[in-house]
């Protein structure tokens, strides 16, 4: 007799009455994750915060604009750090499927007094180059004439990558590029005081990944076993095949993503 389906991936196949009680099992699990959440995302605000000593000046939309500019009049800002240096003819595909969800939640971000935005060491004509291809409409900058990268150590110096060890993910890391991904926040006060809340690296930013999100609800999860490093399958956009790029076109995400 033929495996089905369910019984060659090793899945129970059950009565309605028995699934449910197995989801109630696991619904516990579920809420009682979701309360941890809740808990680490309050010590998280609870952080202590450091004052931005530097007057960072980035390249944008706009020309020179400080990192106080970048608020765009709003106390809180998120900044992506996206990978891209100077002279890469396109962005991290990785980092591009975290930014095709930006764009919807910036009307939302807004109302609650946050900017969310990019930067990137690429220059900027290489960035708008760039983001004109993806078709996005977030605000993008270059921090390419400052310190910015250095200092918040998603940027690594050529001594750095030829001894094989950088400071990344706050210990010393070996990092496969000279440019890292990471999510950094700021916050400013009346006075025009800025201050550097909260950053996070690796694996930490996954959960800015709704992709991800979507993956780990489906029987066969994210599927990233055999693969040369979890993300490999992850292309820009425009690169998967066809069929894939006319369905998201078909939702609007080509024109909006």
């Amino acid at each position: 007799m033929t495996m089905s389906v369910a019984e060659q991936t090793g899945h129970k196949v059950v009565s309605s009455k028995e699934w449910i009680e197995t989801r109630k099992v696991f619904l516990a699990k579920e809420k009682e994750l979701t309360r941890l959440r809740d808990q680490l995302a309050q010590q998280r605000r609870e952080l202590p915060w450091e004052r931005v000593e530097k007057n960072y000046v980035f390249d944008g939309p706009k020309g020179k604009e400080s990192l106080a500019d970048l608020f765009g009049g709003r106390s809180q800002l998120v900044i992506y750090h996206f990978m891209m240096g100077p002279g890469w003819p396109e962005g991290c595909p990785s980092c591009s499927m975290i930014a095709d969800g930006i764009d919807p939640t910036l009307v939302h971000l807004a109302d609650r007094g946050v900017t969310l935005l990019a930067v990137s060491r690429a220059t900027y004509p290489e960035i708008e180059q760039f983001k004109k291809r993806m078709g996005w409409g977030f605000k993008w900058v270059s921090s390419n004439g400052n310190d910015f990268n250095w200092d918040y150590h998603v940027s690594f110096t050529k001594e750095e990558m030829a001894q094989g060890k950088m400071f990344y993910n706050y210990k010393d890391n070996v990092f496969p590029r000279e440019e890292a991904p990471g999510a950094s926040v700021f916050y400013k006060d009346e006075s025009g005081e800025i201050f550097h809340t909260y950053s996070t690296f690796g694996r930490g930013g996954e959960p800015l990944i709704t992709t991800y999100d979507y993956l780990d609800l489906v029987p066969m999860g994210r599927n990233e076993e055999g693969l040369s490093f979890p993300m490999a399958w992850v292309r820009h956009h425009d690169r998967y095949k066809n069929d894939a790029v006319q369905a998201a076109s078909c939702c609007g995400a080509g024109e909006h993503a």
